[in-house]
């Protein structure tokens, strides 16, 4: 039986995860999750939070970026320059919100200072293609009345390259686990180190969320 993750496990999985992706190396600097607030309305955040929302402004993505990084506002700086968030907000232990996002960075400015990282590794082999397109990647959930419309805006829903409308539907809301599985396999997934198989995972997870109407459109399945 599936358990549903409580703050504390949610605090847990976020660090546990974060240790996982400096021991391997793939992260170049993090910043610890800590959560904030009182049991009526618990926050799992990081570091430079208070940034996140420039990501919804009309800005050059390149500018939004620059700002997150040197904000600090981010869980995780990957190798190549990526960077991680992952915030949850709970009330009274149930799920409320949550925020995965992934942005990759626009300029490979990492490589320009240190290309003898990605030359000596076939891990970032792909990011130094000139055909490569650098797409932000966020999963948010919001079951909220005011905020929830069906197909149109699913309260768990993939939103890619920071279009607006852009709102996938997916079956439930993600652990951390599972945004950060879905990243390394994904994109620093190579044929002979297989990065997101000792990711650490856990046997807890959120009830669906998605209607049968969001179902008969293309969507994202959550594993259970």
């Amino acid at each position: 039986m599936t358990m549903l993750p409580s703050p504390d496990e949610i605090l847990k999985q976020i660090n546990e995860i974060i240790g996982h992706l400096i021991e391997t190396g793939l992260a170049d600097r993090e910043y610890g999750a800590f959560q904030r607030g009182s049991a009526g309305n618990m926050e799992i955040t990081f570091h430079g939070a208070d940034h996140v929302s420039i990501a919804m402004k009309d800005r050059f993505y390149a500018e939004i970026y620059q700002h997150m990084l040197e904000a600090g506002a981010y869980n995780v700086k990957l190798l190549d320059g990526a960077l991680m968030q992952m915030m949850y907000i709970f009330a009274n232990g149930n799920l409320l919100r949550h925020r995965l996002a992934f942005f990759p960075s626009p300029n490979l400015e990492e490589f320009q200072n240190n290309p003898e990282i990605y030359l000596l590794d076939e891990m970032y082999a792909d990011v130094v293609e000139k055909n490569i397109v650098s797409v932000p990647i966020r999963f948010d959930y919001d079951a909220s009345e005011e905020v929830y419309q069906e197909i149109s805006h699913p309260k768990s829903h993939l939103t890619l390259g920071q279009y607006e409308h852009c709102r996938i539907p997916v079956t439930a809301p993600l652990t951390p686990d599972r945004f950060v599985e879905f990243i390394v396999r994904n994109f620093y997934h190579v044929g002979f180190t297989q990065y997101a198989n000792g990711i650490p995972t856990f046997t807890d997870g959120f009830p669906k969320s998605i209607s049968s109407v969001e179902r008969n459109v293309i969507h994202i399945a959550v594993p259970t």
